[in-house]
């Protein structure tokens, strides 16, 4: 199983990476893939907090629980699985200048851009088409840069959207709980 997936992980990667190289994408992914940098995703999860009316208000603390999850057991498994990033183990490929110290899997760009997609997908459906694809395309970003594998993608949505179902179904009640036991 190992090599099957490591064999799909090496082809998606060289055909995301190298065949669908474009001027237009190289400019278009380097800068799109910052929609799921924690920078954004914080910048726009506090927006909905401070100035969100109510609902939002409580979409954006939904949000903040939801990558709290997700980035920490992202976070964990980098560390504990270790996975080199692609570039130091396939040669050729497109890196785009970008170097980064951490390890692969699975990705934190993808799991935070899937924790806040779905969550905002969650509370307005009519705006999932367009979050969900907006992740959808950051985790392809990640792949195009040379940065992460498809399976890494793969984990990061997996983790995005599971840990945002999580908090939806079953924990935001409490959270609220929790922060109306403090008056706020």
């Amino acid at each position: 199983m190992r090599n099957i997936l490591k064999t799909f992980d090496e082809k998606l990667i060289l055909l995301i990476n190298e065949k669908m190289k474009t001027k237009f994408l190289d400019s278009f992914m380097v800068r799109f893939t910052n929609l799921g940098s924690a920078v954004f995703i914080s910048a726009f999860t506090f927006i909905l907090i401070i100035f969100g009316k109510e609902d939002w208000r409580n979409t954006g603390i939904q949000a903040a629980t939801t990558l709290a999850i997700s980035q920490s057991i992202t976070y964990g498994l980098k560390s504990l699985l270790g996975r080199e990033r692609p570039y130091n183990i396939l040669k050729n490929l497109n890196t785009f200048g970008i170097i980064l110290k951490d390890y692969s899997f699975p990705s934190g760009h993808t799991s935070a851009s899937f924790s806040l997609a779905t969550t905002i997908a969650l509370k307005g459906p009519i705006l999932s088409v367009l979050v969900l694809s907006m992740a959808l395309l950051v985790g392809i970003s990640r792949i195009y840069l040379g940065v992460h594998y498809p399976t890494d993608v793969a984990a990061g949505i997996i983790l995005g959207v599971g840990s945002a179902v999580l908090v939806h179904l079953y924990l935001f009640s409490y959270v609220i709980k929790f922060i109306n036991s403090f008056g706020i």
